[in-house]
């Protein structure tokens, strides 16, 4: 009797120990979503703790599983904006929002348009500089993801090259360590013209900010936005105005904020290359007023790992939680680290800027790492999946009618693919110097940046007026819509009807300008109300961020 007790005993701690995971995701009413719950004290704020906590974790690399699963190279090339350059606390200052507004596009509004409002011409012109300077930057970091991610197609779908084992695990680590050291130098010069701005302040501009709370939107005061925002330096380029949002929002962040508000990220920072944005972000691009679900990542991850998978494919997602410990712990560190000398400039002081780029480097590597981990086990996951549980996924999805751009420029579609080069490099040992010639994405940065037009004095950029070879003025942009914004938004387009849409709008425009005079064009610019892009990073939390799509941060 005493010798079956003990078995049953033994049987029941095996159980239990193999269904704490299980128990750790469905054990509360609420499971956690992008971001993990909420625990008591200022602003019931969230903390590191909870965002590198097994559950968290588990649930959002899942659905990154679920997005790149049943989604496609298109997919999962887009990225809000403020997923970039992350260490000035706006993605902590979002989630811990008193107000439950950090996830609306009307925050990013809001508090950029406070700070365009309160800011002179002259502190503002160092932002538009920047913004001149760093646009190309951003859409060079951009291209340089297109590569990594098509490998990471190529190992899901088993197209490995001849003679390779699959995706090499060094020659990802050493590419995402490039990208990371351009980003972290990117930062390091966002901080540098931040610091200026906030060095110059004046005794009323710092009584403005002082009565603006981190974190609480309500006490923000409600500005004209579209008029604060009007005027953007006069440059057309959409990244350039994403840039330039991005620094107004960061810098209330940044210089209202703490070391543990810049360190801070959400459990979806890493691994940014499988199209959970894409899947999340999607239905609230183009829409105004419209809070991302918090809790889609949660729920949609833990119903994939909990309900859809088997044993088997369990036990390989699951797997990763303790493949990548020690670099998670490691990136939290580093974060720290480059927010540490960051912070040194709003001292007078002058940062390390080789230690800043070395640290980006290695947290792009340790970036790389956990990202092979992900692309390995969803791959090995999808090769093992059942038709019914590809029925499945398919419904977890939940993007029915939506069809991905053939790729995205953070949340810009593209209509054409940027050319490549061969990504049989990612299947192999690294070799000395650069993995890639990485002139393609120069090359690039060039096709896809628009001219900027000339803007007349006096004369915002979305109300100029062009003056064409034939000196007649013609629309700068479009001015006719042939669907009211607020109606465009709620018919749930796809990004080819979007494309047919915008090109019927252009035509009908260009039209109209061979029909009035110059007289009357100059007359119709100056009744035509602000436009509000929707674009990379802007509109319905695009990312997140930022004027121009909605960030699902």
């Amino acid at each position: 009797m005493k010798h079956y007790t003990r078995i049953l005993l033994l049987l029941l701690c095996g159980l239990l120990t193999l269904s704490g995971i299980a128990q750790g995701l469905t054990g509360t009413t609420h499971p956690a979503g992008d971001r993990p719950a909420r625990q008591q004290g200022q602003h019931g704020q969230y903390t590191l703790e909870q965002a590198m906590s097994d559950r968290a974790q588990l649930t959002t690399i899942a659905f990154s599983g679920l997005a790149f699963i049943t989604g496609d190279f298109g997919a999962s090339t887009f990225i809000p904006p403020g997923k970039v350059c992350d260490f000035f606390g706006f993605q902590y200052m979002r989630d811990v929002d008193v107000a439950g507004q950090g996830h609306n596009p009307k925050f990013l509004n809001r508090v950029a348009g406070n700070v365009f409002t309160c800011l002179n011409d002259g502190q503002k012109g160092q932002f538009q500089t920047l913004a001149a300077e760093q646009a190309p930057q951003f859409r060079a970091l951009a291209v340089r993801r297109y590569p990594l991610i098509k490998a990471f197609c190529r190992q899901l779908n088993g197209e490995i090259p001849a003679g390779s084992a699959g995706l090499n695990k060094a020659a990802v680590v050493k590419y995402v360590g490039d990208i990371f050291a351009r980003d972290a130098e990117m930062s390091y010069r966002r901080a540098e013209v931040m610091a200026k701005v906030y060095l110059s302040l004046t005794p009323e501009q710092k009584a403005y900010f002082a009565k603006m709370k981190f974190g609480d939107f309500n006490s923000w005061p409600a500005v004209d936005e579209q008029n604060a925002l009007h005027n953007n330096g006069g440059n057309r380029d959409p990244l350039y105005n994403v840039a330039y949002m991005t620094y107004a929002s960061e810098y209330f962040s940044w210089t209202a904020g703490s070391i543990e508000a810049d360190t801070y990220f959400c459990p979806e920072r890493h691994g940014t290359y499988f199209g959970g944005f894409y899947m999340k972000d999607m239905p609230a691009m183009g829409k105004r007023d419209y809070n991302i679900s918090t809790s889609r990542t949660g729920d949609s991850g833990e119903a994939f790992v909990m309900q859809v998978c088997d044993a088997t494919q369990r036990q390989i997602m699951t797997g990763i939680l303790e493949q990548q410990r020690a670099a998670l712990k490691e990136a939290a560190a580093i974060r720290r680290s480059i927010s540490t000398e960051l912070r040194k400039f709003l001292q007078g002081q002058t940062p390390d800027k080789a230690k800043v780029i070395a640290l980006g480097r290695r947290y792009g590597e340790l970036d790389g790492e956990m990202s092979w981990y992900y692309t390995t086990a969803f791959a090995k996951v999808k090769k093992t999946l059942t038709m019914e549980q590809r029925t499945a996924l398919m419904k977890l999805r939940n993007l029915d009618g939506y069809v991905s751009a053939p790729a995205y420029l953070y949340s810009q579609t593209l209509q054409t693919l940027p050319t490549l080069p061969n990504t049989d490099v990612f299947f192999a040992e690294p070799k000395n110097g650069a993995l890639l010639d990485l002139k393609f994405a120069e090359a690039n940065v060039q096709s896809t940046t628009a001219p900027a037009p000339t803007v007349n004095a006096g004369q915002t950029n979305d109300n100029a007026v062009q003056e064409p070879p034939d000196g007649k003025p013609k629309l700068a942009g479009s001015v006719i819509h042939v669907l009211p914004r607020e109606i465009a938004g709620k018919l749930n387009l796809t990004d080819q009807q979007r494309a047919k849409i915008a090109a019927l709008e252009t035509d009908i425009s260009a039209k109209l300008a061979q029909i009035l005079t110059t007289e009357q064009l100059t007359m119709l610019q100056q009744f035509r109300p602000p436009r509000h892009e929707d674009g990379p990073g802007q509109g319905a939390d695009n990312k997140d961020d930022r004027r121009p799509g909605p960030d699902g941060g």
